[in-house]
């Protein structure tokens, strides 16, 4: 039906053209930008996911620009300790010279002067090793050298070291448990002063039911005893005869006997020795109910790069050098010398090699964040960015479609006008 109220063709006809020109500023922007999500607008998920990746990647870089400073403080001062190891070198030839018991007083204390001149440089040099304030090799940052972060997390999971486990639910007195279940009722006291520290001994006596034999374990506890680590000990050293488990969710640690043991207790010695010697605790218990990791210290993303004093009269390696002397009328200063300038080197050269060591590790970990930056960065890549071959060919087809969208529109436009030939 033709109608000059309402023209259902044009208004299809408008339509479709409407959708083909939004498809084509999809397509434009995607070309202009490179990017098939330049916004939240285009796919939030997307584009939240790339931005914390983004914001990943730039705290990286902030990091590798930490990393490098550090690198050049450690450089400059690898430089300085070499040419110090080098003048150091000098040094004891010039001892060794003096050394000749054919030189007369004054033959040896020209070789003296030669000795204080090359001397006296040194602490210059180690101050020179100064950079962006921060100097590795002149004793200022000798108590707590300089940290530098090594990744962009500021810890990681996993649960950490313990020195000391606590909340060990221990009652006040001996208890004599059931073959079958060694767990402790949680209202059962815990004695604080009975924890489980750092060089106590966990002794557990189990009992055969069918001969009566006792049979003792120690497991020690160290500063560096995990919860883990205890349990892994305790199934290991009874042979299975009493199986060790921790509830995480609950903090419950609990020992369970296998069948054939019948009394079974736990003490602990303190500083004791593997056969149970030294101060006993004060109250035997049966397993633990609510052991907790007290000192659950996780992994640090910073590395400690420890400085060192090089100077002349300082406190490290080379601290007595200015008390030594190889002037005088005989060899004992040169002699005493020239065994103590060989301990210096010795010491000052096995210094340089733990601070390189430093620096390659550094190097190493940068090389790392290098790797992981291009990883993040085509990760993003492959969320975001624009395939623009596929895009170049979407927007000639969406052109041709947009022309004849026109076209079809102003045909649809047109049908009114029939009506006008009915009347003439």
């Amino acid at each position: 039906m033709i109608s000059v109220n309402n023209n259902y063709g044009a208004a299809i006809a408008l339509q479709s053209l409407n959708q083909t020109n939004k498809e084509l500023d999809t397509v434009q922007n995607r070309i202009n930008t490179g990017l098939k999500v330049s916004s939240a607008k285009d796919n939030g998920a997307v584009f939240a996911i790339a931005q914390g990746q983004r914001a990943r990647v730039s705290a990286l870089a902030a990091v590798q620009d930490g990393i490098n400073r550090v690198t050049n403080v450690i450089d400059a001062g690898l430089a300085a300790g070499s040419s110090v190891s080098d003048l150091l070198s000098q040094l004891k030839t010039q001892a060794a010279a003096a050394m000749s018991e054919d030189l007369s007083t004054e033959q040896r204390q020209a070789y003296a002067d030669n000795f204080n001149d090359i001397r006296a440089s040194i602490n210059a040099q180690l101050a020179a090793a100064t950079v962006n304030g921060a100097n590795l090799v002149d004793g200022t940052n000798l108590a707590n050298g300089i940290k530098v972060l090594q990744s962009d997390l500021t810890n990681t999971s996993g649960g950490g070291q313990v020195a000391t486990v606590t909340n060990g639910a221990k009652p006040a007195t001996t208890v004599t448990p059931q073959a079958s279940d060694l767990v402790i009722n949680a209202s059962e006291a815990w004695d604080a002063a009975n924890d489980l520290v750092a060089d106590d001994y966990l002794r557990i006596a189990v009992t055969d039911v069918a001969t009566g034999t006792v049979t003792n374990y120690a497991i020690q506890i160290t500063a560096t005893t995990t919860i883990q680590s205890m349990i892994d000990e305790v199934n290991s050293a009874t042979s299975g005869q009493i199986t060790a488990n921790y509830n995480a969710s609950t903090g419950a640690l609990s020992f369970q006997a296998q069948a054939g043991v019948a009394t079974t207790t736990f003490t602990v010695a303190t500083n004791s020795d593997a056969t149970g010697a030294g101060t006993a605790r004060t109250s035997t218990f049966v397993g633990s109910g609510a052991a907790a990791d007290a000192a659950d210290v996780r992994p640090s993303n910073q590395s400690l790069v420890a400085g060192y004093d090089f100077r002349v009269g300082g406190s490290g390696a080379l601290a007595s050098l200015s008390t030594l002397s190889i002037a005088g009328a005989t060899t004992t200063g040169a002699s005493a010398a020239y065994t103590a300038l060989g301990d210096m080197i010795d010491t000052l050269n096995s210094q340089l090699s733990t601070l390189g060591s430093k620096a390659k590790a550094l190097e190493t970990q940068n090389t790392f964040l290098t790797k992981l930056t291009d990883t993040l960065n085509a990760g993003i890549s492959n969320l975001v960015d624009a395939d623009l071959a596929k895009e170049s060919a979407r927007l000639q087809s969406l052109q041709i479609k947009q022309q004849l969208g026109a076209q079809a529109l102003s045909i649809a436009n047109q049908a009114p006008s029939l009506l006008l030939s009915f009347f003439r």
